[in-house]
């Protein structure tokens, strides 16, 4: 009986584990049917979501139209996808060029977008534009082109692209948004508002397509890492602020936030929030307890300035 009992520990770990794997496996080659022969455009295909994103879609059998700014990039993983495609369960990319902060062009590159295959089945907001700075520091001309770039150009892609779901009832638009959409950050004023007022423009559309048969979904992770670079270690746990600071720059890889993006078609899920504990308890926070929350920050931005002015 002791012997038994030692052992049953394991095994049920080892069978748990067998189960989740099997689930996992089995959502993902569902993931992958459900995108089969679907018109997909996934807009800034350059960045690292973007490519993943290229890479499991194109392995499920999308049929992909790749947006970006350079031609020459665009090539390049156009090349990376076919090489190591089976070209009898896959389509060949198109590849259009797109700059969103570039909003006057953006009407014909839809049309364009839409000539590639006749409709749109899955629109992938992907593309965001950065800006770090205080705000008196950051010019109004600045901040109009950050929300040129992550605001006005994929609204203005997304009303061009929907009237051709509307019309089929059938579609899904996905924003991959940021954590700075639902918690401002100091010194990323320009950033964080263009965030809040995608994540706004798209809470309002979901509802205003629902009786088209077109889901509107959101996937907001905390901070998406790069591949390489990963967070050393500091004295930052002086700080409180410096601390939080520091768990949200953990954030997921960009294969995590492709996969679920890919689990989100399938469910047809309304919205996502990828983010790490720490991550979810300052939305919380913020949302529940506000006045501890500001608090926490302006103390933060006050260390911050007496350190410079140390300097």
């Amino acid at each position: 009986m002791g012997v038994l009992g030692v052992l049953i520990l394991p095994l049920l770990v080892v069978v748990i584990s067998g189960v989740v794997y099997i689930y996992r496996t089995v959502i993902q080659m569902m993931s992958k049917s459900a995108v089969r022969s679907k018109v997909v455009v996934i807009t800034d295909a350059l960045s690292g979501v973007g490519k993943e994103c290229s890479h499991v879609f194109h392995a499920g059998g999308a049929r992909l139209v790749l947006c970006g700014k350079h031609l020459d990039n665009l090539e390049a993983l156009y090349d990376s996808l076919t090489s190591a495609a089976d070209p009898t369960a896959t389509f060949t990319p198109k590849l259009v060029l797109l700059d969103l902060s570039d909003v006057n062009c953006i009407q014909d590159v839809a049309k364009e977008i839409l000539d590639c295959y006749g409709c749109v089945d899955i629109l992938i907001n992907n593309a965001s534009t950065k800006l770090k700075g205080t705000v008196q520091n950051i010019s109004l001309e600045l901040d109009k082109k950050i929300m040129d770039a992550n605001y006005f150009g994929p609204i203005t892609l997304t009303k061009a692209l929907i009237p051709n779901m509307i019309s089929r009832r059938t579609g899904q638009v996905i924003l991959v948004n940021n954590i700075q959409g639902k918690v401002g950050v100091p010194f990323r004023a320009a950033y964080a508002a263009s965030k809040h007022a995608a994540l706004g423009f798209f809470d309002c559309l979901r509802a205003e397509l629902q009786e088209f048969g077109v889901c509107v979904s959101t996937v907001t992770p905390s901070f998406i890492r790069s591949y390489s670079v990963q967070p050393q270690p500091s004295n930052w746990e002086s700080s409180v602020w410096k601390f939080l600071c520091r768990k949200l720059a953990y954030g997921v890889h960009p294969i995590e936030v492709a996969d679920e993006i890919l689990r989100t078609v399938n469910r047809k899920k309304q919205e996502v929030f990828m983010a790490n504990p720490i991550a979810k308890a300052a939305v919380y926070i913020r949302t529940f307890f506000p006045e501890l929350f500001f608090a926490v920050v302006a103390a933060g931005v006050k260390e911050k300035q007496k350190i410079e002015d140390e300097k």
